[in-house]
């Protein structure tokens, strides 16, 4: 604690990223990047993009994306909000919707950056048990169950990559006509339903994504709000405070290329989930239990060795993987769905651990 530190600085608890090591040979399944790489689409984009043009600012409202984003989703443009990775996004939505004087509620077990934010805007908040099954039961989240400021519920949840149908979706914001709902759907694409199509009906839903995920692009940093035109006005506000560029001109050019490239996007989306099923029958095979998943990565126990020794284990032969110390899921560990070679490393190297 530093006397020059403002007063809320000693009070935060940081969220903490996934490592990123740099190991000999490694097998980095701990972050959920997705196996492939951008569409060389994406790529052309970029270097046609490395211009003289960047002596000049972007554009404040990243126009040309937003209208992209737009056309992908069948909305309006001026339904949509962007900013730098979803997680910005996400930070302007704690700050402009959900701080007010009831707490906000999420699930005790989902994104940890939540709490964090929480933290850093001084939000009161509430968080709601899943079920003994790691599911969100919708009961929680009607207004009988409590009266809330605000929800954001991750669809799927992260970190145990389960899914809500879009029907639960609709009845939990349909309840809740007074409050914004927030939808995280940064791994929707891998398996479950994009509330998207329900901001036509229901003026407090806001639906954040990432291009981080389904569409290779975590190093560029691109994430985006759909929502009435009344919440991202409210986005726009406090971005427009804050930081009035947010999505640089190469970012921008490689974005609108990635959503435009659909058949590629489609490809690659489908191989995960495919490997996610073999990977998944594979663990299993070993005596695992793996949660269903609807994103880009399973959530797995084995029910006679502790999570933090087979991730010990792991990391002895170049294989990261997350653990987590929460109660309740400190003997899971949370693998990310990686290439056919990858995933046949781990499951090599648990057969060796297991064995002894």
């Amino acid at each position: 604690m530093s006397r020059y530190w403002s007063p809320v600085v000693g009070t935060l608890s940081p969220y903490v990223p996934g490592e990123q090591p740099k190991l000999q040979d490694l097998v980095k399944l701990n972050t959920n990047e997705h196996p492939a790489g951008p569409s060389p689409k994406v790529l052309q984009a970029i270097r046609n993009a490395c211009d003289d043009s960047l002596r000049l600012y972007p554009d404040p409202g990243s126009d040309r994306l937003r209208q992209a984003i737009a056309a992908n989703f069948r909305v309006q443009p001026d339904q949509v909000f962007v900013g730098n990775g979803s997680d910005e996004v996400l930070a302007h939505a704690f700050q402009a919707l959900l701080k007010h004087d009831r707490p906000l509620r999420f699930p005790d077990i989902t994104y940890s950056f939540y709490p964090v934010y929480c933290g850093l805007y001084q939000i009161a908040y509430q968080t709601v048990p899943l079920t003994e099954e790691f599911c969100i039961d919708v009961q929680d989240y009607l207004p009988a169950a409590g009266e809330a400021g605000g929800i954001i519920l991750p669809n799927p949840n992260a970190p145990t990559g389960r899914a809500l149908p879009l029907a639960d979706i609709e009845r939990i914001v349909a309840a809740n006509p007074d409050i914004v709902v927030v939808v995280d759907e940064a791994y929707v694409d891998f398996g479950a339903e994009s509330a998207v199509d329900l901001v036509a009906r229901h003026d407090n839903l806001l639906v954040i994504q990432t291009l981080s995920k389904s569409r290779s692009l975590a190093g560029l940093r691109v994430g985006f709000a759909i929502g009435s035109r009344v919440l991202i006005e409210a986005l726009e506000r406090v971005k427009n405070s804050f930081n009035s560029y947010p999505i640089d001109r190469l970012a921008e050019a490689g974005a609108v290329a990635a959503l435009e490239d659909t058949a590629y996007f489609e490809r690659t989306r489908q191989a995960v989930i495919a490997t996610r099923a073999r990977l998944t029958a594979d663990l299993q095979a070993l005596g695992f239990e793996v949660l269903p998943s609807a994103a880009n990565f399973v959530f797995a126990r084995h029910p006679h060795h502790d999570g933090a020794a087979l991730a010990a284990a792991l990391r002895e032969r170049s294989i990261i993987v997350r653990h987590f110390r929460q109660a309740r899921i400190d003997q899971f560990l949370r693998i990310t769905v990686g290439t056919e070679v990858q995933c046949g490393r781990l499951v090599e190297a648990l057969k060796n651990i297991l064995a002894g």
